[in-house]
């Protein structure tokens, strides 16, 4: 059977954007059509790849270690709360890319970061110079607090709407580069971090665009379905609660540094955990140690809720490409511009109709993801070819306080500043206490 094309969704009257060859205004949607044209070609999977279940599975389980490589540069950020995240730049010869080129910053997956192959199925073509056929951009990638090798340095872990961290990396960042445009791609639990982080800052942000793959949006309902199918408890909901307990095991013992912290009393019953489903962590440690308000809540549910990003995409003002899987086992609820009859001019939706979660390998590519193709086109034209002043500009002058945290008013309790460690990360090793794709 022929394979069908993804769907499309834009809102009926889409934001007007400007080229710079031509300097006149046109419509998202006339651009994504002429310019992005993987959009709308055929997905077609290999023919033992056929299911989102066997897609979702043969990214966690797959060899992808010689697909893809990329090694970093990685600089540790000491944020003004204590914690720690680890920024990982590529090239890693941060000469070898000129200091205006664009730069696509990476929220990764729940337990992922920047070893992750669907992170370096993007970043090895994207950052591999024009002259060999790639884009020649930078990349940075943000690690999580506590993932991909960043140590724990504050009894705080992150959450599935934790942007605060996001919003210090991206001062950082834009204060080593201050003339290159800052492109957001996000992955699941990132990418709904990124989504919640553009609504939250609409024309401020510091991104000037952003495509998200993946995106779980309505946390609470796609949590139901898992729950009530079988593959959803016993395989997806318990492989993402191994994860995140298995890191937080790791670091357990910065969690009990402050008996006073509420972190500090919940530790030994994770720890005590037996195949422990992504719920069971949430309900346990996330709703009551997560920081200050709006947390704590009463249970997961009701911090699904808040942390959902479906509810609040209407007030992102940057232009935005997400893409779906219609046969995702882990996300079937999937936002567009049009759901609940909320139109965002500056969003478009795409949906695949195979590819599982975070997987969309193709026939024909071998280990390669139909996704690549989208979003590199995505990502030439939103960072070379759109005049970017038009959006997400209006940010506020940063400055340096007396101990070295670099600060903006608007954010009071923000600020960070870089520390010794880091150095140079092979970013095509896995993590093997891990499931990776997740």
């Amino acid at each position: 059977m022929p394979a069908p094309t993804p769907t499309l969704t834009f809102a009926p009257e889409p934001v007007r954007v400007t080229l710079k060859s031509t300097a006149q205004a046109t419509s998202l949607r006339e651009l994504v059509e002429s310019r992005c044209p993987s959009l709308f070609s055929k997905c077609r999977p290999p023919w033992w790849l056929r299911s989102g279940h066997l897609q979702t599975l043969y990214a966690v389980v797959g060899d992808f270690s010689k697909q893809d490589q990329v090694w970093y540069q990685r600089r540790l950020l000491r944020l003004l709360d204590g914690g720690t995240l680890g920024l990982d730049f590529t090239p890693a010869d941060s000469n070898s890319v000129p200091p205006d080129a664009p730069i696509i910053v990476v929220n990764h997956g729940l337990t992922g970061g920047s070893h992750e192959p669907y992170v370096r199925a993007i970043l090895a073509p994207a950052c591999t110079p024009v002259s060999q056929g790639g884009l020649g951009y930078r990349a940075v990638v943000v690690n999580f607090r506590g993932c991909s090798g960043v140590p724990i340095t504050s009894p705080k872990f992150y959450t599935a709407a934790q942007t605060d961290d996001l919003r210090q990396a991206l001062m950082f960042i834009s204060s080593l580069y201050p003339d290159a445009p800052l492109l957001g791609l996000g992955f699941s639990i990132g990418g709904n971090v990124m989504m919640r982080y553009l609504a939250e800052e609409g024309p401020r942000s510091r991104l000037s665009s952003a495509c998200i793959l993946g995106c779980p949006w309505d946390l609470v309902t796609n949590h139901d379905h898992l729950l009530h199918t079988l593959l959803g408890r016993q395989l997806y909901l318990r492989g993402m609660g191994t994860n995140v307990t298995t890191l937080f095991a790791h670091h357990h013992t910065s969690f009990l540094a402050n008996p006073e912290h509420p972190a500090s009393p919940l530790v030994p019953t994770i720890l005590r955990l037996k195949r422990p489903t992504l719920t069971d962590f949430d309900h346990i440690f996330t709703c009551h140690a997560s920081g200050a308000a709006p947390f704590p809540f009463p249970s997961f549910r009701e911090y699904y809720t808040w942390a959902s990003s479906h509810d609040i995409a209407d007030a992102v003002r940057v232009p935005v490409l997400t893409i779906n899987a219609a046969d995702d086992p882990i996300v079937r609820r999937v936002q567009t511009p049009d759901s609940k009859g909320r139109e965002n001019r500056w969003v478009v939706c795409a949906v695949t109709p195979m590819g599982g979660h975070l997987g969309w390998f193709a026939k024909g590519k071998g280990k390669r993801r139909w996704t690549t193709g989208p979003v590199l086109e995505w990502m030439e034209l939103l960072g070379r070819d759109v005049v970017r002043e038009e959006f997400g500009q209006e940010n506020e002058e940063m400055y340096t306080d007396e101990e070295g945290f670099l600060r903006v008013a608007r954010w009071p309790a923000l600020g960070c500043k870089e520390v010794p460690g880091g150095g140079v990360i092979n970013g095509n090793r896995p993590e093997t206490e891990l499931f990776q794709g997740l």
